[in-house]
Protein backbone atom coordinates (compact mmCIF):
# COMPACT_ATOMS: atom_id res chain seq x y z
CA UNK A 1 0.00 0.00 0.00
CA UNK A 2 1.26 3.51 -1.09
CA UNK A 3 1.58 5.91 1.74
CA UNK A 4 2.04 10.23 1.29
CA UNK A 5 5.13 11.05 2.59
CA UNK A 6 6.97 14.40 1.52
CA UNK A 7 10.62 14.84 0.25
CA UNK A 8 11.44 16.69 3.02
CA UNK A 9 10.85 13.35 5.67
CA UNK A 10 12.68 10.96 3.25
CA UNK A 11 15.33 13.48 3.14
CA UNK A 12 15.34 13.56 7.21
CA UNK A 13 15.50 9.62 6.63
CA UNK A 14 18.52 9.30 4.23
CA UNK A 15 20.44 11.68 5.97
CA UNK A 16 20.25 9.81 9.21
CA UNK A 17 21.68 6.68 7.56
CA UNK A 18 25.68 6.09 7.22
CA UNK A 19 25.30 4.68 3.99
CA UNK A 20 24.22 8.36 2.63
CA UNK A 21 26.91 10.07 4.88
CA UNK A 22 28.91 12.24 2.80
CA UNK A 23 26.51 13.00 0.12
CA UNK A 24 25.40 16.64 -0.73
CA UNK A 25 22.41 18.11 0.38
CA UNK A 26 20.85 19.10 -2.95
CA UNK A 27 21.52 15.06 -4.42
CA UNK A 28 19.74 13.86 -1.02
CA UNK A 29 17.04 16.05 -1.80
CA UNK A 30 16.63 15.16 -5.26
CA UNK A 31 16.90 11.38 -3.84
CA UNK A 32 14.02 12.03 -1.69
CA UNK A 33 11.60 13.41 -4.06
CA UNK A 34 11.96 10.26 -5.80
CA UNK A 35 11.49 8.01 -3.42
CA UNK A 36 7.55 5.93 -2.02
CA UNK A 37 6.67 4.89 0.95
CA UNK A 38 4.90 1.69 1.11
CA UNK A 39 3.24 0.03 3.85
CA UNK A 40 3.28 -3.47 4.47
CA UNK A 41 0.74 -5.70 6.96
CA UNK A 42 2.25 -8.41 9.32
CA UNK A 43 3.13 -11.59 6.82
CA UNK A 44 3.06 -9.27 3.80
CA UNK A 45 6.01 -9.80 1.80
CA UNK A 46 8.21 -6.77 0.40
CA UNK A 47 9.70 -8.65 -2.72
CA UNK A 48 10.15 -12.41 -2.73
CA UNK A 49 13.46 -14.40 -3.24
CA UNK A 50 14.01 -14.14 -7.29
CA UNK A 51 11.98 -10.90 -7.89
CA UNK A 52 14.16 -7.89 -10.28
CA UNK A 53 15.88 -5.61 -8.08
CA UNK A 54 14.47 -2.42 -8.93
CA UNK A 55 14.40 -0.86 -5.51
CA UNK A 56 16.72 -0.10 -2.36
CA UNK A 57 14.73 -0.41 0.58
CA UNK A 58 15.12 1.11 4.03
CA UNK A 59 12.36 0.34 6.92
CA UNK A 60 10.79 3.24 8.80
CA UNK A 61 8.66 1.59 11.21
CA UNK A 62 8.26 -1.99 12.05
CA UNK A 63 10.02 -4.71 11.00
CA UNK A 64 11.28 -6.90 8.08
CA UNK A 65 12.48 -10.31 8.13
CA UNK A 66 14.97 -11.12 4.99
CA UNK A 67 13.97 -15.14 4.43
CA UNK A 68 15.43 -17.72 2.30
CA UNK A 69 13.55 -20.69 1.50
CA UNK A 70 15.69 -23.98 1.89
CA UNK A 71 15.81 -27.12 -0.50
CA UNK A 72 14.01 -28.80 2.52
CA UNK A 73 11.24 -25.80 2.42
CA UNK A 74 11.99 -24.72 5.86
CA UNK A 75 12.16 -21.20 5.67
CA UNK A 76 15.65 -19.48 7.10
CA UNK A 77 15.85 -16.44 8.54
CA UNK A 78 19.03 -14.55 7.79
CA UNK A 79 18.43 -11.05 9.23
CA UNK A 80 15.63 -9.36 11.11
CA UNK A 81 15.36 -5.63 10.23
CA UNK A 82 14.05 -2.28 12.50
CA UNK A 83 13.60 1.41 11.88
CA UNK A 84 16.57 2.66 9.53
CA UNK A 85 17.79 -0.17 7.84
CA UNK A 86 18.99 -1.13 4.75
CA UNK A 87 17.81 -4.19 2.64
CA UNK A 88 17.82 -4.95 -1.30
CA UNK A 89 20.67 -2.62 -1.51
CA UNK A 90 23.52 -5.17 -3.37
CA UNK A 91 21.56 -6.55 -5.37
CA UNK A 92 20.59 -3.45 -6.90
CA UNK A 93 24.07 -2.54 -7.22
CA UNK A 94 25.12 -5.73 -8.66
CA UNK A 95 22.43 -5.73 -11.05
CA UNK A 96 20.91 -9.45 -10.11
CA UNK A 97 17.70 -10.46 -8.65
CA UNK A 98 16.76 -10.19 -4.84
CA UNK A 99 18.49 -13.40 -3.58
CA UNK A 100 16.17 -13.95 -0.56
CA UNK A 101 12.58 -12.39 -0.11
CA UNK A 102 11.74 -9.90 2.60
CA UNK A 103 8.70 -10.41 4.39
CA UNK A 104 7.12 -7.28 6.95
CA UNK A 105 7.01 -9.66 10.77
CA UNK A 106 4.38 -6.58 11.71
CA UNK A 107 3.13 -3.49 10.15
CA UNK A 108 5.97 -1.78 8.74
CA UNK A 109 6.48 1.21 6.37
CA UNK A 110 9.20 1.16 4.34
CA UNK A 111 10.84 3.85 2.31
CA UNK A 112 12.05 2.71 -1.60
CA UNK A 113 14.46 4.16 -3.87
CA UNK A 114 14.41 3.51 -7.72
CA UNK A 115 17.58 1.39 -8.66
CA UNK A 116 18.37 3.97 -11.13
CA UNK A 117 19.36 6.51 -9.27
CA UNK A 118 20.95 4.54 -6.97
CA UNK A 119 23.56 3.13 -9.66
CA UNK A 120 23.83 6.26 -10.63
CA UNK A 121 25.14 7.98 -7.09
CA UNK A 122 27.33 4.78 -6.50
CA UNK A 123 28.84 5.90 -9.45
CA UNK A 124 29.40 9.51 -8.72
CA UNK A 125 30.36 8.86 -4.92
CA UNK A 126 32.77 5.93 -4.28
CA UNK A 127 32.03 6.25 -0.27
CA UNK A 128 28.32 5.08 -0.83
CA UNK A 129 29.48 1.61 -1.98
CA UNK A 130 32.40 1.59 0.63
CA UNK A 131 29.68 2.49 3.23
CA UNK A 132 27.20 -0.55 1.91
CA UNK A 133 30.16 -2.71 1.82
CA UNK A 134 30.98 -2.32 5.50
CA UNK A 135 27.36 -2.94 5.94
CA UNK A 136 27.47 -5.74 4.21
CA UNK A 137 30.36 -7.25 5.69
CA UNK A 138 28.87 -6.31 9.66
CA UNK A 139 26.24 -9.12 8.31
CA UNK A 140 28.05 -11.36 6.83
CA UNK A 141 30.11 -11.60 9.88
CA UNK A 142 26.88 -12.17 11.92
CA UNK A 143 25.87 -15.03 9.66
CA UNK A 144 28.54 -16.91 9.78
CA UNK A 145 28.78 -16.75 13.09
CA UNK A 146 24.95 -17.60 13.42
CA UNK A 147 25.97 -20.65 10.74
CA UNK A 148 28.90 -22.17 13.23
CA UNK A 149 26.52 -21.49 16.36
CA UNK A 150 24.00 -24.33 14.23
CA UNK A 151 26.45 -26.65 13.33
CA UNK A 152 28.17 -26.73 17.17
CA UNK A 153 25.67 -25.25 19.90
CA UNK A 154 23.01 -26.63 21.62
CA UNK A 155 19.63 -25.31 20.54
CA UNK A 156 18.51 -23.19 24.11
CA UNK A 157 22.29 -21.72 24.00
CA UNK A 158 21.17 -20.68 20.40
CA UNK A 159 17.31 -19.44 21.34
CA UNK A 160 19.64 -17.46 24.33
CA UNK A 161 21.63 -15.84 21.63
CA UNK A 162 19.15 -14.78 19.43
CA UNK A 163 17.00 -12.96 22.37
CA UNK A 164 20.46 -11.44 23.69
CA UNK A 165 21.08 -10.12 20.21
CA UNK A 166 17.68 -8.73 19.16
CA UNK A 167 17.56 -7.39 22.89
CA UNK A 168 21.18 -5.59 22.63
CA UNK A 169 19.89 -4.00 19.13
CA UNK A 170 16.05 -2.70 20.23
CA UNK A 171 15.62 -3.67 23.84
CA UNK A 172 14.29 -1.27 26.05
CA UNK A 173 16.14 -1.43 29.94
CA UNK A 174 13.69 -1.02 32.43
CA UNK A 175 13.03 -2.33 36.13
CA UNK A 176 11.27 -5.24 35.71
CA UNK A 177 13.90 -6.00 32.71
CA UNK A 178 14.85 -5.79 28.80
CA UNK A 179 11.78 -5.57 26.76
CA UNK A 180 11.77 -6.28 23.06
CA UNK A 181 10.02 -3.36 21.88
CA UNK A 182 7.99 -5.57 18.84
CA UNK A 183 6.02 -8.57 19.11
CA UNK A 184 8.60 -12.09 18.47
CA UNK A 185 6.55 -15.14 17.24
CA UNK A 186 7.49 -18.13 18.76
CA UNK A 187 7.97 -19.45 14.83
CA UNK A 188 10.14 -16.40 14.15
CA UNK A 189 12.46 -16.98 17.13
CA UNK A 190 12.95 -20.94 15.85
CA UNK A 191 13.68 -19.12 12.62
CA UNK A 192 16.22 -17.12 13.70
CA UNK A 193 17.82 -19.95 15.86
CA UNK A 194 17.50 -23.28 13.46
CA UNK A 195 14.94 -25.01 15.31
CA UNK A 196 11.99 -26.58 15.17
CA UNK A 197 8.97 -24.05 16.45
CA UNK A 198 7.76 -26.44 18.68
CA UNK A 199 11.47 -26.69 20.83
CA UNK A 200 10.74 -22.92 20.72
CA UNK A 201 7.85 -23.07 22.29
CA UNK A 202 8.65 -25.54 24.81
CA UNK A 203 12.33 -23.60 25.88
CA UNK A 204 10.20 -20.04 26.45
CA UNK A 205 7.41 -21.93 28.03
CA UNK A 206 10.47 -23.18 30.85
CA UNK A 207 12.60 -19.86 31.14
CA UNK A 208 9.12 -18.12 31.30
CA UNK A 209 7.92 -20.46 34.56
CA UNK A 210 11.94 -20.33 35.73
CA UNK A 211 11.83 -16.04 35.61
CA UNK A 212 14.29 -15.75 32.93
CA UNK A 213 11.92 -14.21 30.87
CA UNK A 214 8.05 -12.44 31.23
CA UNK A 215 5.84 -11.45 29.37
CA UNK A 216 4.65 -7.31 28.57
CA UNK A 217 1.37 -7.80 26.87
CA UNK A 218 2.91 -9.84 23.34
CA UNK A 219 6.51 -8.49 24.02
CA UNK A 220 8.84 -10.39 25.85
CA UNK A 221 10.79 -9.63 28.73
CA UNK A 222 14.90 -10.59 29.88
CA UNK A 223 14.27 -10.53 33.17
CA UNK A 224 17.28 -12.27 34.15
CA UNK A 225 19.74 -10.83 30.86
CA UNK A 226 23.06 -12.46 32.69
CA UNK A 227 21.64 -16.13 33.36
CA UNK A 228 20.18 -16.06 29.52
CA UNK A 229 24.32 -14.83 28.80
CA UNK A 230 25.70 -18.06 30.49
CA UNK A 231 23.44 -20.20 28.82
CA UNK A 232 24.63 -18.07 25.37
CA UNK A 233 28.15 -19.02 26.29
CA UNK A 234 27.44 -22.88 26.52
CA UNK A 235 29.24 -24.41 23.60
CA UNK A 236 30.39 -27.83 22.41
CA UNK A 237 33.74 -28.34 23.04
Amino acid sequence: MLVAMTAIDSATLLRANPIFAGIPAPEINALARLATEETHAARAFVFMEGDAARWLYIVRSGHVKIVRHSKTGKDVVLELLGAGEVFGGVAVLEKRPYPAAAQATEATTVLKLPAEPILALAERHPRFVREMALMIGRRLRSAHDSVESLAVDPVEARLARTLLRLAEREGKTGTGGVTLPFHLTRQSLADMSGTTVETAIRVVSRWLKDGRLSEAGTRLVLTDPEALREMADRVVE
